[in-house]
């Protein structure tokens, strides 16, 4: 195990170390060779002599004392690349570590290696102009996914345990549901994004891919709580790896909606999701409950809003850089530069307030809502975005953006009303993995890693690709 990269969990890989049964250096040093083997373009950046430094003096103790880790390009880290995945910014370092980052090293975590992820973190697919195509672990010619797209390749590909992740429309949770791994976009709020947090427009989480629930667990108790350069983060909730199979979910109420009456999903991957879903109401002794959801497909209004953002990142640079920008982006540009005005963004607004009150309809009646993490099993890996499902094309027949396709449909409302959902890892179509997603009740994620538990526990789901 000393040349090979750890296939379990990090929790069980912090148990080794305190067995004496490997070292954190030795766990390092396999994750740093398993990066030169790897086919999948899943790294960035790699800071091999800062991480043998932090390996060697690790305190097992800790609740990820010793865990070599791999952090999202998006994600700020002092002393490497700050590029968000875009040739605009290819020559920019980081001065400061994001408040995530700093709690993850307080919990021992070995900061090894930098993920890739979509340019701005704006698309679903990671394949860009600076860093190429990052592929799944499941196969090449597929993608991991986006934006958390090479976190989730080197989780699932067996080289990283864990890897930080981010969600603004999905991008935990579909990475998670194309390469099998375990994703939670937590309530807006609960892990601060500062410093400098962007406040607007309210729709960015930050986690992490897992490939057990555990894992997900001693993240959040790693770095949850309130932090006052985000003003909007939550007060702190401890206990969260303690506290697993404890919540009594019989009683609790359920409807599956698998294409949330928004998007066509594929109906073999539909047919295993039903099905897990219905085992999870029988297991959990949850209540079924008869009620027609009808979430509007929010790409459009996701997308003016979040460019707004974009533009202001960019500022002078942009026209002139238009050029280095990948399609997709290039294509968000021209629509923020010809229709993001006060009426549009109000309009933006007026949507997502409309959504949800939708939203809190719903959970008057409900307390989880079933349904699929992504409409098909992932696409190519360079893309373009999937925009047909089967025969419908969803373009033509529902108005989604080319530029966004059409996963984000199941996604991005959660990410609109700050509600908690995970992504599940539900079994194989056509070899390749599958997600169900459950969205819960606001500060009720711990409910929804209890029916993950079940689920890990009665149908459990390979920790890594075979191919790893």
């Amino acid at each position: 195990m000393e040349s090979e990269p750890w296939l379990g969990d990090s929790c069980s890989l912090v148990d080794a170390f305190r067995a004496g049964d490997l070292s954190p250096l030795e766990a390092l040093d396999a994750s740093l060779g398993a990066i030169e083997k790897s086919d999948l373009n899943a790294f960035s950046h790699v800071d091999a002599d800062a991480a043998r430094a932090s390996a060697a003096g690790a305190d097992i103790s800790l609740p990820f004392g010793g865990v070599p880790m791999a952090i999202k390009e998006l994600e700020s880290v002092a002393g490497w690349p700050s590029t968000e995945a875009s040739l605009v910014y290819r020559d920019r370092v980081a001065n400061y570590d994001s408040t995530q980052i700093t709690r993850l090293r307080a919990a021992g975590a070995v900061l090894a290696a930098q993920t890739t992820a979509s340019e701005f973190g704006g698309i679903n697919c990671t394949s860009t102009k600076l860093h190429g195509t990052t592929r799944n672990p499941w196969n090449l010619e597929r993608t991991p996914g986006g934006s958390s797209g090479g976190s989730a390749a080197a989780v699932a590909g067996g080289i990283f345990p864990i890897a930080s992740g981010g969600d603004g429309g999905g991008s935990i949770r579909i990475p998670a549901g194309f390469t099998g791994l375990l994703g939670l976009k937590s309530t807006f709020g609960r892990i601060p994004r500062g410093p400098h947090a962007q406040q607007p427009p309210l729709t960015v989480t930050v986690g992490c891919v897992s490939r057990s629930v555990r894992d997900t667990a001693r993240w959040f108790d790693s770095c949850n709580g309130f932090d006052s350069r985000d003003t909007l983060s939550l007060p702190r909730v401890s206990r969260w790896e303690a506290n697993l199979d404890s919540f009594d979910l019989a009683g609790k109420r359920a409807v599956i909606s698998i294409d949330l009456g928004s998007v066509v999903v594929e109906p073999v991957h539909g047919a295993v999701l039903i099905e897990l879903a219905e085992f999870l109401i029988t297991r959990a002794q949850l209540i079924r409950v008869d009620l027609a959801i009808h979430l509007p497909n929010g790409g459009l209004e996701w997308s003016l809003s979040n460019l707004i953002g974009l533009a202001g990142a960019l500022g002078d640079k942009y026209p002139a850089c238009h050029d280095d920008l990948t399609p997709e982006i290039q294509i968000g540009m021209r629509m923020a530069t010809s229709r993001l005005n006060l009426q549009s963004a109000g309009a933006a607004e007026m949507f997502r307030i409309d959504v949800n009150e939708q939203m809190a309809d719903i959970f008057e009646e409900t307390d989880f809502i079933f349904a699929a993490t992504n409409p098909d099993v992932a696409f190519a890996a360079a893309g373009p975005m999937a925009t047909k499902v089967g025969n419908v094309d969803m373009v033509a027949e529902y108005g989604f953006s080319k530029a966004i396709g059409n996963n984000g449909a199941l996604t991005i409302p959660a990410n609109l009303t700050g509600n908690p959902a995970v992504s599940i890892p539900a079994g194989l179509v056509d070899g390749l993995p599958v997600g169900l997603q459950v969205i819960g009740r606001h500060h009720e994620e711990q409910l929804l890693l209890d029916l993950a538990r079940i689920v890990e526990r009665e149908r459990p789901w390979p920790l890594v690709a075979p191919s790893a």
